[in-house]
C-alpha cells in the first residue's frame, strides 16, 4: 500500500469490529488517500475526516463503541465541525435509540431506528434508487435516482425531516441519506455501489481536503 502524501488529509475509519472495513478503506484509497483504520480514540483528535462504517446489530455495535471508549471522542469530533461520514449502521447509531433490542444509540440525531414493516422480505438487500432531496457536495456529479447497494432490516427515522437528504422506497419511503452541517450518513453502502459509490467517497475526501 502506497503511503499518503505529506499534505494529504488525515482520514480515520473507526474500527469497532462492526464494519466492512477493508472495502471502505479501498474506496478511500481509490480517492487518493491512505486512511488510518483504528480503534484508538486518540486518532480522532487529529483527524481531518472520520468515517463510521457498520454492519450487523445496533446494540452490539453500541457495546463495542463503549467498550473501546469511543463514544465521547466520536461525539467530540462531530461537535468540532470536521467532516463526518456514517455508512449503514453508522447512520442508525447517530439516532437516539433503536427498536432493535430497544437500545440507546449515540443520541446525536433526534429520532429512532425502526424495523422495516411486516410483510416485506428482510433484510432489504440489493440495489435500489435514491432520490436526492436537495443538492449537496457529497453527491455532486451523481444523477438523480441512481442505484446504490443496500443491506439492512432497520432504517433511521429522524425527527427533523428537513435533514433527510435522500429517500428510498421499500414498503415505505425511508431516509437513505441524512445530512446536517458537517454530518452526512447513508443507509446504503457506497463502497459496494460501483462508480457512483466511489464518487461519494471521492467527494467526501474532496470536502475533507477543502473544508469550508
Amino acid at each position: 500500500m502506497a503511503g499518503a502524501a505529506l499534505d494529504a488529509p488525515r482520514v480515520v475509519i473507526i474500527d469497532y469490529e462492526s464494519g466492512n472495513l477493508r472495502s471502505v478503506a479501498r474506496a478511500v484509497e481509490k480517492a487518493g488517500v491512505t486512511p488510518t483504520v483504528t480503534s484508538n480514540a486518540a486518532a480522532l483528535e487529529t483527524a481531518d475526516g472520520v468515517i463510521l462504517p457498520g454492519v450487523g446489530s445496533g446494540p452490539a455495535a453500541m457495546d463495542a463503541l463503549q467498550t473501546r471508549d469511543l463514544v465521547r471522542p466520536l461525539l467530540d469530533y462531530i461537535a468540532s465541525g470536521r467532516p463526518f461520514l456514517g455508512v449503514c449502521l453508522g447512520l442508525q447509531l447517530l439516532l437516539d435509540a433503536t427498536d432493535e433490542g430497544d437500545a440507546d444509540c449515540l443520541g446525536l440525531v433526534p429520532g429512532r431506528v425502526r424495523r422495516l414493516p411486516d410483510g416485506l422480505k428482510v433484510p432489504h438487500m440489493g440495489w435500489n434508487t435514491v432520490r436526492f432531496q436537495r443538492q449537496h457536495p457529497l453527491w455532486e456529479g451523481i444523477p438523480q435516482d441512481s442505484h446504490f447497494y443496500f443491506v439492512h432490516s432497520y432504517y433511521a427515522d429522524p425527527v427533523a425531516r428537513e435533514n433527510v437528504a435522500g429517500l428510498t422506497e421499500y414498503g415505505v419511503p425511508f431516509c437513505s441519506i441524512y445530512a446536517h452541517d458537517n454530518v452526512v450518513a447513508t443507509q446504503f453502502h457506497p463502497e459496494k455501489s460501483g462508480e457512483n459509490g466511489l464518487r461519494i467517497y471521492a467527494n467526501f475526501i474532496r470536502q475533507v481536503a477543502n473544508p469550508g
